[in-house]
Parts: structure tokens; sequence; C-alpha cells
């Protein structure tokens, strides 16, 4: 359910920071497809991909049409697709990063390419805690 649009939400400066969240967004899938297809190649050439890299691999670009949905919608004034949006670019780069530093669990370049998928969520957790986007959505 959306709620009513407040004077801030039609604010070109909110546009435009759900503007550059959804190229962010949009960044994060490519890289996430980038991944997938390196892992795709590597394993049909014979080199060693495991279930964890291949299941990551598809979630990640599978993920990022959801969340370019809910930027959409939280540009409409949607309160709680806007802070499912601030959570998820929030949560996802620790969770990502921590993940990967486990050793063993993937090979460094996969890491990095899943680290740099993940960054890319960086300024959406930024971008959507400033002040003139939070003040565009009341608490609910």
């Amino acid at each position: 359910m959306a709620i009513t649009a407040t004077a801030n939400l039609g604010n070109s400066r909110t546009h435009q920071v759900f503007s550059t969240a959804k190229k962010c967004i949009t960044l994060f899938g490519v890289i996430g497809l980038i991944t997938l297809a390196t892992v795709a190649v590597l394993a049909s050439t014979g080199h060693v991909s495991t279930p964890f890299m291949w299941i990551r691999g598809v979630i990640f670009p599978a993920l990022a049409p959801v969340l370019l949905r809910l930027a959409g919608r939280a540009t409409e004034g949607d309160y709680r697709a806007f802070d499912r949006i601030r959570t998820l670019s929030t949560v996802m780069p620790i969770a990502v990063i921590a993940v990967d530093l486990i050793p063993g669990i993937c090979p460094a370049w996969y890491a990095v390419l899943q680290g740099l998928s993940a960054l890319a969520l960086l300024p959406v957790a930024v971008l959507t805690r400033t002040k003139a986007v939070t003040a565009a959505f009341p608490k609910q």
C-alpha cells in the first residue's frame, strides 16, 4: 500500500537519489551476471566450480530486478519499499564480504567479483539515509 507522498517526495533531489540508486542496483546485477558467466565458462572448461559459487552466482542477478522494483515503488512513495531497499543495501554488502572472507569458501577471483557487486549497493545505503530522502518518508 503506497502512502501519500509528502512535498519532499516531488523534490528533484529525491528523484535524483532514486535514479542513482537504480543505476547502482543495475550495476550490482550486471556484475552478478558477469560472475555467473565466468563460473559457467570455467566449469565448462574443466575448472573447479562449487555449489556455493553456482547458487550465489544465480541469486545475485535474480535479486537485482527485485531491488529495482523496490526502488521504483519507493520512488512512488511506498514507505515499506523504501525501508526494505535501505535495509538490504546496508546488510547485503556486509554479509557478502563477511562470507567471502571465510577461508576456502571460494576462490579469490570469485570473492573479488562478488565483493564488487555488493559494493555497488553501498551508495544506495548512503543515499537512502540522507536527510532529504528520509524526510520524504514519514515513519510508519
